[in-house]
């Protein structure tokens, strides 16, 4: 059985995807999460692109110890010397350079001709092996790149110290066929190719991602990237767990396997889809809230007298538990901690019992508390700044009636601890709410987009409510969960106004230590 690398890149390409906007502490609480599900490697991010990126992969860099961390770079002394700053800590530091290689990105982007483009990538790779014992290098837009041009620049960026090779399908053009057929062209054409390990990056834009990683294996590549959910650029990357799931049960196939702890998925779906606020398809391969679902007679008939007429995955293989009943209102406060732990979450003294008492509220109103009601509860919590000055939500009241206007009375503690009350219209509760909320608030506030979703079934479920703001100017993204959608509503919306108030006090923050 080979074994296939995975390089997990969420952080990076998947915090790319259109409205996702994590902070320093959900951006390290995916890694620890991901370091637990054993990636080899994940992609903390873009150095070069901003201090808060710098800051979060710098901070990843120093935490995670058993899966390797890397950063992006461009192909210059600048951004690698970034990525050195913010990686040297770690326990294996490694770059990713990338610089295009295809005729439409060298004439139209670069405005670079090939030798240029070669005479780059090579000093890049040259310089960042002088600092980096690991140097990736990825030819971008490979798959619309001329295949001699390729050989020709591989040869080169080996030579000088590259240890990977990513031949990323960076616009999800190419199909499984053809993708296969380039990586034996490369192994066959490469003279210094077994120096490197072959890497495979497939985008989705049209479907074909997971089944080009595949087929990228079946030719001989040792490492594979893709996201968690699938989640990235425009219509996403190769989603992970589909790869490793399709690789353990097609392994007679395959004859490959990944060290991913299968179990893990689900925790890491949900933790990812929860602090993204990208909602996971019922339909999703794997992960979707109906894999395991069956709703044809004949099905459910086949099923129950042999599982495996129907379901070539148990629950179980990726973390699912039969049994979704956990905790009840008699549970302790020890019980909760083992299953926060057991959940993959490590609260402070004084969170974990904020924590706790949200949960025996809830049990008060809900008859059947899951898994999924407490990992919503603790997500909140973990994520959630020590001491930072915010707005936090006292109380809410809706009046409503089909023949009257919606009127919502908010009561907010604003970040200098005073507790203030106000109350507007709107043309339906949450517009009353966030009309509310937008006059108690410092500064303009513009709705962007707004969902709202159901954490597992039945009446009493617990809402999820992502909402997308500009506010002062910066664009942010917030969530909120409770058991009334209007109360997880407000949450949401206050949430994405104190994200851009902790971001505004760190930058001030940096600003005085640099001065």
């Amino acid at each position: 059985m080979r074994k296939i690398n995975i390089f997990d890149t969420t952080l990076r390409d998947g915090e790319q995807s259109a409205g996702v906007n994590l902070n320093a502490i959900e951006k390290l609480e995916i890694a620890k999460q991901l370091e637990r599900m054993g990636v080899d490697i994940m992609e903390a991010g873009f150095p070069a692109s901003s201090q808060g990126d710098f800051q979060a992969v710098k901070t990843i860099a120093s935490t995670i110890k058993n899966s390797s961390v890397t950063g992006l770079a461009r192909a210059n002394k600048k951004d690698i010397d970034i990525a050195w700053d913010a990686l040297k800590s770690s326990q294996e530091p490694r770059i990713h350079i990338f610089l295009a290689t295809s005729p439409i990105h060298m004439t139209y982007k670069l405005r670079k001709t090939p030798d240029e483009v070669l005479e780059a990538a090579v000093s890049a790779v040259k310089y960042a092996k002088q600092k980096f014992a690991h140097v990736q290098w990825s030819a971008e837009d490979a798959t619309r790149s001329d295949k001699w041009f390729l050989v020709k620049i591989i040869t080169e960026v080996i030579k000088v110290g590259a240890t990977v090779i990513n031949i990323p399908d960076t616009v999800g053009y190419i199909t499984p066929k053809e993708y296969g057929e380039l990586f034996t062209f490369l192994r066959e054409n490469v003279p210094n190719i077994s120096q490197a390990t072959l890497s495979a990056h497939c985008h989705d834009d049209l479907g074909m991602a997971t089944a080009n990683s595949l087929s990228a294996i079946e030719h001989g590549v040792g490492q594979i990237e893709g996201t968690i959910n699938g989640i990235g650029e425009r219509a996403g990357n190769a989603a992970l767990e589909e790869i490793a799931v399709a690789l353990y049960i097609r392994q007679d196939y395959y004859k490959a396997k990944t060290t991913l702890k299968l179990d893990e998925i689900k925790h890491t779906s949900q933790l990812i889809s929860k602090l993204t606020g990208m909602a996971v398809p019922a339909n999703k391969a794997v992960v979707g809230a109906n894999a395991f679902a069956h709703e044809s007679g004949i099905h459910q008939d086949g099923v129950l007298k042999e599982k495996t007429t129907y379901e070539i995955i148990t629950p179980e293989l990726i973390g699912v538990s039969s049994n979704r009943l956990v905790l009840g209102k008699h549970s302790g406060r020890h019980a909760f901690k083992q299953k926060a732990i057991e959940l993959g979450f490590d609260l402070s003294a004084e969170k974990l019992k904020e924590v706790f008492d949200a949960f025996k509220a809830l049990t008060d109103k809900k008859k059947e508390v899951t898994d999924d009601d407490i990992f919503a509860l603790l997500a909140d919590k973990q994520t959630e700044p020590d001491d930072a000055k915010k707005y936090e939500l006292q109380n809410v009241q809706v009046q409503y009636g089909t023949s009257n206007i919606p009127t919502a009375t908010v009561v907010v503690t604003n970040p200098d601890g005073h507790c203030i009350e106000d109350a507007s219209t709107g043309s339906g509760s949450v517009e009353a709410i966030y009309n509310t909320l937008g006059r108690m608030v410092d500064g303009q506030v513009t709705l962007v987009d707004y969902k709202l979703q159901s954490v597992g079934s039945g009446k009493d479920a617990l809402a999820d409510a992502f909402v997308k703001v500009v506010y002062q100017g910066v664009e942010s993204g917030g969530r909120g969960s409770a058991q009334d959608v209007l109360e997880a509503s407000a949450k949401a919306y206050l949430n994405a106004i104190n994200r851009v108030i902790v971001h505004s006090l760190q930058e001030k923050y940096e600003m005085s230590v640099k001065g």
